[in-house]
């Protein structure tokens, strides 16, 4: 089966700034029980995802362009760019914002706790 991603659009996201764009590379229904979202994610300039706390699963960045400021579960901000990976551990909490004058994209993966 091919298919193309599925768009949605999220304004305010976990309390952040703007629209994100969210493209649903797989269903929750197809990650057969091991996670819950798997996305490319477009922050336009100016947007954000509020910090959040992920309970029972952990939620790994991968940017692919742009740049951000990745704040980390000690409140740390750090700024990231193409290839940095973003970690949290399960119970912990993370957001992030676009930082730059060009849109930010990434990776995002909710995987259930093992």
């Amino acid at each position: 089966m091919v298919r193309r991603e599925i768009l949605t659009v999220s304004h305010a996201l976990h309390g952040g700034k703007g629209e994100i764009y969210k493209y649903a590379v797989l269903k929750p229904e197809e990650m057969m029980g091991h996670g819950t979202l798997y996305n490319r994610v477009v922050l336009p300039p100016g947007s954000s995802i509020g910090y959040h706390t992920h309970v029972g699963n952990t939620e790994p960045y991968y940017i692919l362009k742009g740049e951000g400021i990745f704040t980390g579960p000690d409140g740390e901000r750090v700024r990231v760019t193409a290839g940095d990976v973003c970690l949290i551990a399960c119970g912990q909490s993370h957001g992030i914002e676009n930082a730059g004058a060009d849109n930010l994209e990434m990776m995002a993966l909710i995987l259930n706790e093992a």
